[in-house]
């Protein structure tokens, strides 16, 4: 069947992994790349999909409701994946409202403009919101979060995902707004922006700079292979049962300093630097506020209806990550001049 298809922030990390595969993969599908080009989205991830017949990229933003109304008017869009979001637990901590904004503003716009568009008329139509594990707030030592974990969110970032979450489960339940969630762990690969975790240390060793670590570094998360994230979106938007949450996993838990250590192996491997040259640079810094200790997701529920499950151990998916970078130090470089600089010393006091 031929689609129609919305991709939200399909300039940034993920949705660049996610429109690549769609408009490769699905020729008869038309697919249409919405994203406001703020810090993290980088039409470079994309630019040699460009003469695709089947891709079209569209600068705006998810907030301007005028905007949104026009282009649903124009382009009938029949599904919508919606990765657009404010993602970074310390940006959500010095500007919560933009996240308010972005996250859930955001979401009500594009809900009501596929409402609108479709009335009553869902056949074959699918909105579908990707979220995060950190929704469901903290784990202790044990336990796993699953489908039916409740919501406890401890971030404004993860407080605004969790919002957007029930907004859409309410226009499901409210309107019959045919819907899926997927609810994801810690993403990492190519083109991710460095404000995250393996990203920025990549570059701060690379440029022999501190590599800070919240507070004793015992922090843990799963880690999810973000092409294995994309084929997992994939599964879902066709074959995901509408009105279902799924959680998307690594079953690959890592505690921060231990990853942080296995990076710094790799690193040094690659720049065939003297063993612990590295680690060397790791540098204690202030834990942030409201900081979850654990996050896991069991995700089960898409390996056993869907069959997905990762693709790559978390050893084999950081290699191909740091050899990306390496390989790619002109976007490195390009991506961390300007406001990301001064953010990163206004964060890291560095």
């Amino acid at each position: 069947m031929n689609r129609n298809i919305l991709i939200t922030g399909g300039a940034g990390f993920i949705g660049s992994h996610v429109v690549r595969l769609f408009v490769e993969k699905y020729s008869e599908y038309r697919i249409y790349n919405l994203d406001a080009l703020t810090y993290a989205g980088n039409l470079e991830n994309l630019s040699d999909l460009e003469s695709s017949s089947n891709y079209t990229f569209i600068k705006g933003d998810i907030t301007d409701e005028n905007f949104i109304n026009a282009l649903f008017l124009k382009y009938r869009f029949d599904s919508v994946i919606h990765l657009a979001a404010e993602s970074h637990v310390d940006r959500s901590i010095k500007d919560p409202l933009a996240f308010v904004k972005t996250n859930v503003i955001g979401t009500m716009i594009l809900l009501n403009a596929f409402k609108n568009c479709w009335n009553t008329n869902f056949n074959d139509k699918l909105f579908y919101h990707i979220s995060t594990d950190e929704v469901y707030g903290t784990l202790g030592e044990i336990g796993l979060f699953t489908e039916q974990t409740s919501y406890d969110p401890n971030s404004p970032y993860s407080a605004s995902k969790a919002s957007s979450d029930h907004f859409v489960r309410a226009y499901g339940e409210t309107y019959n707004l045919p819907y899926v969630i997927t609810n994801c762990s810690n993403n990492y690969g190519q083109n991710q922006f460095p404000e995250k975790l393996i990203p920025l240390f990549i570059n701060n060793i690379i440029n022999d700079k501190p590599l800070p670590v919240y507070g004793d570094g015992n922090y843990t998360r799963d880690w999810l292979y973000v092409k294995d994230h994309a084929i997992a979106i994939d599964l879902v938007f066709h074959k995901g049962k509408q009105g279902n949450t799924y959680n998307i996993g690594g079953f690959n838990e890592w505690k921060n300093i231990d990853l942080v250590k296995l990076l710094c192996e790799q690193m040094d491997t690659k720049l065939n630097n003297e063993k612990g040259t590295s680690e060397k640079l790791i540098t204690y810094v202030k834990d942030r506020p409201g900081h979850d200790l654990r996050y896991a997701i069991d995700a089960s529920k898409i390996n056993q209806e869907l069959g997905w499950k990762p693709s790559v151990t978390f050893e084999q998916g950081l290699k191909r990550t740091i050899d990306w970078y390496l390989d790619n130090e002109r976007w490195l470089s390009g991506v961390t001049s300007g406001e990301y600089q001064s953010y990163y010393q206004k964060q890291y006091n560095h």
